[in-house]
């Protein structure tokens, strides 16, 4: 089966109403990109993971819609253009797509990823690299933390370069739950996960499941109303944003048992000396290592001095 794309370039205020009225009048799938993407003006919408933009297009939008290769293109344009109000139907151009093995192209684009120094995160299609290391299968899918970004990877090497047989941890905004993973997999004790999305909480217990991990999610509600309410951890790991990060100071500080280690991540480099700011007054926090201009930090509850910074490792 083929498809016709049908590319349309409009200002930043009708592109998202344009969007819609595109699906409305027959169009099987609608994108939003930057039109001046691969130039000097291109204009990225994303400054972290996991912020929403305020607004789904660009100043210069260009807007892709997927159709039947035989649905009459100039029609649903011009019926879109009509519901919102357009003074004329915009011009378009079309391009083919042809038919193919969607799910091997996409599979195709995500291959093991190695962390540290004996960490592997493989996806279900593909053997392990290394099958005496810690290996975790784990699929790319909606929650965030597969291993690729920056703030994921620090944290998993603090965690590997820090196990702590026996021990108690808090993943908290756990995303897919990789971090309490590799925690459970480094020989921690009980391992818990909090996060404020339902689909992460239950890509989490799905991912936990396939890897042979016993770990207890929780959404924030849940976790107030479980027997773990008032419980402290020898390591708390939030990998999160640097806003939330800070307005969360009391709370991921009063989670940290005495002696314990807190690490946080999803911190920009211009970011690190303001969160530790915040955590100042509960825990003193100093950068433990960097990446790609995020940051790792940690502190240790007590200590009187931030922990000295990792020595960078050859990449």
């Amino acid at each position: 089966m083929s498809w016709t794309e049908v590319v349309i370039e409009i200002d930043r205020e009708h592109a998202e109403a344009l969007s819609d009225a595109l699906m409305e009048a027959g169009a099987l799938s609608v994108s939003v990109e930057d039109a001046d993407e691969g130039t000097a003006q291109e204009k990225p919408l994303f400054g972290e993971p996991g912020m929403t933009p305020s607004e789904a297009a660009w100043d210069r939008s260009r807007v892709v819609a997927l159709t039947d290769v035989d649905a009459d293109q100039g029609a649903i344009v011009a019926e879109a253009a009509d519901a919102i109000n357009l003074a004329k139907a915009p011009a378009f151009t079309t391009r083919a797509v042809d038919d193919a093995d969607w799910v091997r192209l996409t599979q195709s684009q995500f291959e093991p990823i190695h962390i540290g120094k004996n960490i592997w995160v493989v996806p279900s299609w593909h053997d392990a690299p290394d099958p005496n290391a810690l290996v975790l299968e784990l699929d790319p899918g909606l929650a965030f933390g597969t291993g690729s970004h920056p703030t994921t990877r620090l944290c998993m090497e603090w965690l590997e370069a820090h196990p702590a047989p026996g021990k108690t941890v808090l993943d908290y905004g756990c995303g897919s739950g990789i971090l309490a993973m590799v925690a459970k997999k480094l020989g921690a004790g009980e391992v818990n996960g909090v996060d404020i999305d339902p689909q992460a909480i239950e890509s989490a217990h799905a991912n936990a499941e396939r890897n042979g991990c016993a770990i207890d999610y929780f959404l924030p509600d849940q976790f107030a109303a479980s027997s773990h309410a008032q419980q402290r951890y020898d390591t708390v790991v939030a990998n999160i944003l640097s806003s939330p990060l800070k307005l969360m100071a009391p709370m991921l500080s009063g989670r940290v048992a005495p002696g314990g280690s807190l690490v946080l991540s999803g911190v920009l480099e211009r970011q690190a000396e303001e969160v530790a700011a915040a955590y100042a007054p509960f825990i003193k926090l100093g950068v433990w290592a960097s990446q790609d201009g995020w940051v790792a930090l940690h502190g240790q509850l007590g200590s009187d001095t931030a922990p000295p910074p990792r020595t960078p490792r050859a990449e």
